[in-house]
């Protein structure tokens, strides 16, 4: 038996149905995908300019780091000193970015988020209008196929959907 989207619609209580969750924008790392990444990370984020080129420098790629989402929007977590805090809004896309990199969109690294998916919480009206199920069902497909492979030892995407629905049979 495989996954469903009524699976993961009764499971996740999340839409299947909606707007498109399209993200092949920053695929390939290239100078202008660097610089657009950046861009975004400073704007979406609250976070100057400088700071968000550090963080995609450390990274080497399209993407930062869980550890930096955590500690520059949570300081608590961390035991640091408060710092002056962005808007709301950028706090709360740097929630829901640190949140769907550990559940629905999860990486092998385990340690990184991927930028691409900042751009889906530009507005943040909009987010509920995606179809969330349907995408992170998509991605855990993609990455079962690919773990498939003779050389690939891991796999990533929102395991526990996995694990649930074999128990359930």
């Amino acid at each position: 038996m495989s996954i469903s989207l009524e699976d993961v619609s009764f499971l996740l209580k999340i839409p299947v149905t909606g707007k498109v969750v399209e993200v092949d924008n920053f695929a390939r790392y290239t100078e202008e995908s660097r610089s657009d990444a950046i861009k975004m990370v400073s704007n979406l984020l609250g976070v100057s300019a400088e700071e968000a080129e550090e963080e995609v420098n450390i990274t080497k790629g399209l993407t930062v780091r869980k550890h930096w989402l955590k500690s520059r929007w949570c300081p608590k977590a961390q035991g640091s000193i408060p710092r002056n805090y962005p808007p709301v809004e950028c706090t709360a896309r740097a929630y829901l970015l640190y949140l769907l990199s550990c559940t629905l969109f999860a990486d092998k690294s385990g340690s990184r988020v991927s930028i691409a998916l900042l751009k889906l919480l530009e507005d943040l009206e909009d987010v509920g209008n995606y179809a969330w199920g349907a995408a992170a069902l998509a991605y855990l497909y993609r990455h079962l196929g690919s773990a498939t492979r003779v050389l690939v030892s891991q796999i990533a995407g929102y395991l526990t959907l996995l694990e649930v629905c074999f128990k359930i049979d």
